[in-house]
């Protein structure tokens, strides 16, 4: 990846981190609703998109990418306690688990693409 793209993904990642931080404590009744999406989905996906963000930024370990979003992830479960109107479940934690995996095996993928584009 272009030092450019590297500097962008890393706002890019700065922005997703921040924003999903401000909407996991935002009291319920203010919060945006995806009617479609359940609350663990929405977990699933933003961890996924946090994880491929964070490697393509920071290009870390993936042992330590995902210490780093887990300790995040309890981070925000924690929040919640004194948050109004939220509580903690910690069954998110357990979905944001799989959102990191399933960004690790995308952010894989997207290295194995990269080396086959550099051999062309």
């Amino acid at each position: 990846m272009l030092p450019q793209y590297s500097y962008k993904m890393r706002i890019l990642f700065w922005v997703a981190l921040i924003s999903s931080y401000i909407l996991a404590i935002m009291p319920q009744e203010m919060a945006p609703t995806f009617q479609s999406l359940s609350d663990k989905s929405l977990h699933f996906i933003a961890f996924a998109v946090l994880t491929l963000l964070l490697n393509l930024s920071y290009r870390m370990p993936w042992w330590q990418s995902v210490v780093f979003l887990l300790f995040y992830a309890l981070y925000i479960e924690f929040s919640q306690m004194f948050t109004p109107n939220r509580c903690t479940e910690w069954l998110d934690v357990v979905a944001d688990g799989i959102g990191i995996v399933l960004g690790l095996v995308l952010y894989a993928g997207y290295k194995k693409l990269e080396v086959i584009c550099e051999n062309n």
